[in-house]
């Protein structure tokens, strides 16, 4: 049997506490906080955990951030017609093949024009190099269109030929670009080119998943969402998602539509290469204004043909499709999605193609429109529907 403490022995007779010991033991310990007090510290301590981990995940993915974000701009864009396909045909238990299908065709979508102006340009380079090799040999001779200049033709030549058209002048304008800049410069574009290819995998991979788990995704970012800044917060999501719809059928859509029938202008016109000025037409239509200086260099390239009257055409004709799409098509496009006036969605484009580049199309309206809606609800008084 183990022996027993005098207490429970002999009950009445326990050992007497010390005062001292007593006064210790009634006093709090200081290392013990109260529980109001530890909740403060643990939350402050949680949100400096947070904020400090975020920095640190953005910091290491600086380099990738914006290929993330072009997938997420291609993932909202494309979710629409991914979930009419995929209501069309239901995915399987690994929800595998109807994800790659469909990285595949946007993949297919951005590299068959490189594709295109790869084979185009390889088709060019002879002909380039038999006309670097006639300038060496006996200048560059002046372009017919000065002969159709209806004042000063007879001094535009003349200068042309005194100054470039012969041998010493040719010579000495191409050998001013063999030089150390030019081949470090050739090294930089290299260089960029191998790192936009990586960023731009990257997005494919990013994309699939964001295809493969896109139920999963967006229930989370609306409860975080919620969570965060309540119901606010998910009509300012939802108001962002719409930005990015509309920017695609206002900008894209249309874009692509002003370079298919400038392209066919730019065929029956006779301008050179009329589909790859077209495609870059349609690109530059996405950019506003921008597709003025496509339109701007097919004129020019007729009038340096001698086609001036053609050149007009071509001149008018992109002046009336580009004021159309731009003044009617793209502000009931963009405008109705995001209820959005149209002069907020020029300057979110314009300021964000100046601060993130071809990314900002979509990020500045998007942007416009969610702080637009705060607006709204602050100034009215009440929670404005996305």
């Amino acid at each position: 049997m183990k022996p027993q403490p005098p207490s429970t022995l002999y009950p009445g007779f326990e050992r007497p506490v010390p005062p001292a010991r007593a006064l210790a033991e009634a006093r709090p310990d200081p290392s013990v906080l109260p529980p109001v007090e530890r909740a403060k510290s643990q939350g402050a301590a949680r949100v400096f955990l947070v904020l400090a981990l975020g920095a640190l995940g953005i910091y290491i993915l600086r380099e990738f951030l914006p290929a993330l974000a072009w997938a997420v701009v291609l993932a909202i864009a494309l979710g629409p017609l991914y979930e009419r396909i995929e209501r069309r045909f239901p995915p399987g238990g690994h929800n595998i093949v109807l994800p790659t299908l469909a990285v595949l065709a946007v993949a297919l979508v951005f590299l068959a024009p490189l594709v295109v102006l790869g084979v185009q340009a390889a088709r060019e380079a002879h002909d380039v190099a038999e006309f670097v090799r006639k300038a060496e040999e006996s200048g560059i001779p002046a372009p017919e269109f000065l002969s159709h200049l209806p004042y000063g033709s007879a001094q535009a030549i003349a200068w042309w030929n005194d100054n470039l058209g012969h041998a010493q002048a040719g010579s000495e304008i191409l050998h001013r670009f063999d030089n150390g800049k030019v081949l470090g410069a050739s090294r930089n574009v290299g260089k960029e080119v191998v790192h936009r290819i990586v960023l731009f995998g990257f997005s494919l991979v990013a994309l699939f998943f964001l295809f493969r788990d896109r139920d999963t995704i967006r229930r989370q970012a609306l409860a975080a969402c919620d969570r965060m800044f309540g119901p606010r917060g998910e009509r300012v999501g939802r108001q962002m998602v719409a930005s990015v719809h509309g920017t695609v059928d206002g900008l894209v859509l249309v874009g692509l539509g002003e370079g298919v029938i400038l392209g066919i202008v730019y065929y029956f016109a006779g301008v050179p290469h009329p589909v790859l000025l077209g495609a870059f037409t349609a690109v530059a239509a996405m950019i506003p204004f921008g597709a003025a200086v496509a339109i701007g260099i097919a004129a020019l390239l007729l009038v340096a043909a001698g086609a001036v009257k053609a050149a007009i055409i071509v001149a008018v004709a992109g002046l009336v499709v580009t004021f159309v799409a731009d003044h009617f098509i793209r502000p009931a496009l963009i405008g109705g999605t995001t209820k959005l006036p149209f002069l907020w969605v020029l300057l979110g484009i314009l300021g964000g193609v100046e601060s993130f580049g071809l990314l900002g199309l979509f990020l500045g309206p998007a942007v416009m429109a969610a702080l637009v809606l705060l607006w709204r609800e602050f100034t009215e008084g009440r929670d404005v529907k996305a």
